[in-house]
C-alpha cells in the first residue's frame, strides 16, 4: 500500500511539475510574441505625437519621421516629411517643418519630451518644404548645416539668414553622441542641390524629395534634372543596397523598393 501511495504521489507530482513547466513555456512564448509584436509596431511607424500642424512617428530606436503640411497652388495641401535622429540625448533634424508654428512644436517635443538637445538642422535642398521654419531654429540658436549649392540657391531666392551657416561642399559627417550621421551629395535630381542623410546605426536613409514613395507621380519638376535623376538614385542604391528605413520627401516611408521605384519613374 505504501509503495502504491508513493508511486501515486510521484506520478501526481510529475504531472503537476509538467503542467507548471508547460504553463511557464506558454507564458514565455506569449511574452516573446508580444515582444515581437511590439517590435513590429515600432518598425511600422508608431505615431507618438499629433496635432493639426505636426505628426511625429517613431520608426526605430533612434529614428523619427516628422510630417508637416504645405498648401500649394498645383497640388493642394501636401504632407511633407523630415527626419529626426536621436542618440545620447542629442538630435539632428533633416529639413524643417513647413512653417514656424510646426517647427516650434518639433523643437519643444525634442527638448521637453525626448529630453534631447538639437545640435543641427539640415535643409536637404532649397525649397520651402525644407526651410520653411528656419527662423525658429535660428531663434533657438540651433546650427544650420547646408551645402554651398543650397546656400547659393536660397540666397538667390531671397532667403535671409540671421545666423551664420555651417557650409560644406558635398559631404559632411556629424557626431550624435557616440554615433555618426552622414550628409551626402550624390548628384542632381529633384533639384541640383539635393542631398540625403544616412544614419548607420539604424540603417536609415532620409532621401527627401529626391526619393519618391511607391506609386507617386513625378511631382513638381520646375527645378529638376530629370535626365540625371535615375542615375543619382542608382548611386545611392549602390552604396546602401540594404537600407532598412528610407524616408521620401512626401508619402509613406519604406525600404529599397523606394529606390527601385524612383529609378524606374525617371528612366
Amino acid at each position: 500500500m505504501r509503495k502504491l501511495l508513493l508511486a501515486t504521489f510521484l506520478l501526481t507530482g510529475f504531472t503537476f511539475i509538467s503542467c507548471k513547466e508547460s504553463s511557464t513555456k506558454q507564458n514565455q512564448t506569449k511574452q516573446e510574441t508580444n515582444n515581437e509584436k511590439s517590435k513590429t509596431d515600432l518598425v511600422n511607424g508608431l505615431t507618438i505625437y499629433q496635432t493639426e500642424n505636426l505628426i511625429i512617428k517613431k520608426l526605430s530606436n533612434h529614428i523619427y519621421e516628422h510630417i508637416s503640411f504645405l498648401n500649394t497652388d498645383d497640388f493642394g495641401k501636401v504632407a511633407c516629411n523630415g527626419m529626426l535622429a536621436i542618440n545620447e540625448n542629442k538630435g539632428v533634424i533633416f529639413d524643417t517643418p513647413t512653417d514656424n508654428k510646426s517647427s516650434l512644436e518639433l523643437i519643444k517635443f525634442v527638448t521637453n519630451k525626448l529630453k534631447s538637445e538639437i545640435i543641427a538642422i539640415i535643409p536637404t535642398h532649397f525649397h520651402k518644404d525644407c526651410i520653411g521654419g528656419i527662423k525658429v531654429f535660428e531663434e533657438y540658436n540651433i546650427p544650420t548645416y547646408a551645402t554651398n549649392q543650397t546656400i547659393a540657391l536660397l540666397k538667390n531666392n531671397g532667403q535671409i539668414f540671421t545666423k551664420p551657416i555651417k557650409e560644406f561642399d558635398n559631404n559632411r559627417t556629424l557626431n550624435i553622441g557616440n554615433k555618426k550621421i552622414y550628409l551626402e551629395y550624390f548628384g542632381e535630381g529633384h533639384t541640383k542641390d539635393n542631398i540625403i542623410g544616412y544614419f548607420p546605426e539604424d540603417n536609415a536613409v532620409f532621401g527627401g524629395c529626391l526619393i519618391k514613395k511607391v506609386g507617386a507621380s513625378k511631382g513638381y519638376l520646375g527645378d529638376a534634372s530629370t535626365a540625371k535623376w535615375s542615375e543619382t538614385v542608382r548611386k545611392i542604391k549602390l552604396k546602401y543596397p540594404k537600407a532598412k528605413i528610407i524616408i521620401p520627401g512626401h508619402g509613406k516611408w519604406g525600404g529599397t523598393e523606394l529606390f527601385d521605384y524612383t529609378i524606374e519613374l525617371f528612366e
